[in-house]
């Protein structure tokens, strides 16, 4: 009679369960920030609005995984997403949107502009498109000083109405920069949809300036991460630049006061999305399936988590406001 028994781990199997744990966790991480988020303008606490991320975690979390440390990236009015999965830490963010000195921007920055270039991240954008040329201009000095550091501009598809967006793609297509424009379509400018507002295609805006151009299902962040592995290594060869569409949804309003979407989007849309195409829950039932993890193990992730976020909440409502003789620093203009 013989006996089955199972495969021994492989190194190798260790570190994909290892890079798709961390994954998992760096997407629950974002989706709670958001949700304490929303919780501090409910209660009146936070000055201001924040444009939610939640839904769209797999294309900041599969694109930032792909990227050193030393690589730079660019936001947008929606970027606490890209903010944490470059590696901000979430007590310096929470203060900083609460108007906090020890927020990355010593509180006056807000929601949608921080920044932290110790993780390369060189800033959030209230401006839609605002940054298409901040991440352009990082390429160029990362191609001139030979550093092989890479530059990953995110922007929303509203952006492809801005003339910026494309005098910078033709400059790096003609010099051949390190750059990676990642257009989160998530279906909406502010209230309206994309195809109200996009004459062509997405895609076709790229390739007519000979950039590599490719589209992803932003709700995998296992395909996210697969097709940015090979963009960034493309672009830290002296390849050039290319273009990831990357198809998505919010799952909240354009920002937190933007509660009856009816008008804009019917219910329904919402539910599906959630229901059959949440990033988080796609990742769950794969590692579960793969045998890298268990229910419980993921509640577990999900629970330290929680306690992160929570913790980070006390520090920055409990951090002192920057004194009034601050008001003239930090400032550019």
């Amino acid at each position: 009679m013989s006996t089955v028994t199972s495969k021994p781990e492989t190194a190798r199997d260790a570190s994909e369960r290892d890079k798709w744990l961390r994954a998992y966790r760096q997407m629950v991480r974002i989706r709670l920030f958001e949700e304490q988020v929303n919780e501090l303008y409910t209660r009146a606490l936070m000055p201001g609005l924040a444009h939610l991320y939640s839904g769209e975690e797999a294309v900041a979390v599969g694109i930032c995984e792909a990227l050193r440390i030393d690589d730079y990236i660019t936001s947008t009015h929606r970027g606490h997403g890209h903010c944490l999965a470059k590696g901000a830490s979430p007590d310096r963010m929470f203060a900083e949107l609460l108007g906090k000195e020890a927020g990355y921007c010593r509180g006056k920055g807000g929601s949608m502009h921080i920044a932290d270039p110790a993780t390369g991240n060189l800033g959030a954008n209230a401006i839609v498109g605002g940054s298409v040329g901040i991440a352009t201009g990082a390429a160029f000095a990362g191609k001139r000083l030979g550093n092989g550091r890479v530059a990953v501009c995110f922007f929303g598809e509203g952006a492809l109405g801005q003339g910026s967006l494309y005098e910078v793609m033709n400059l790096a297509q003609l010099w051949k920069l390190p750059v990676i424009y990642v257009c989160e379509n998530n279906l909406y400018n502010e209230y309206t949809h994309y195809s109200e507002t996009t004459a062509g295609t997405i895609l076709g805006r790229a390739s007519a300036f000979g950039i590599e151009a490719t589209v992803v299902d932003g709700q995998d962040v296992r395909a996210v991460n697969e097709v940015a592995t090979r963009l960034v290594k493309r672009a830290r060869a002296g390849e050039g630049p290319a273009f990831l569409q990357a198809d998505t949804y919010r799952y909240s309003g354009h920002h937190v006061g933007d509660i009856n979407r009816e008008y804009y989007r019917p219910k329904t849309e919402e539910q599906r999305w959630k229901t059959d195409r949440d990033p988080i829950k796609l990742q769950s039932n794969w590692l579960i399936e793969q045998g890298y993890a268990d229910a419980a193990a993921l509640e577990q992730i999900t629970a330290e988590a929680r306690a992160e976020m929570e913790a980070a909440v006390k520090f920055a409502v409990a951090a002192p406001y920057p004194s009034v003789d601050q008001v003239d620093e930090d400032i550019y203009a």
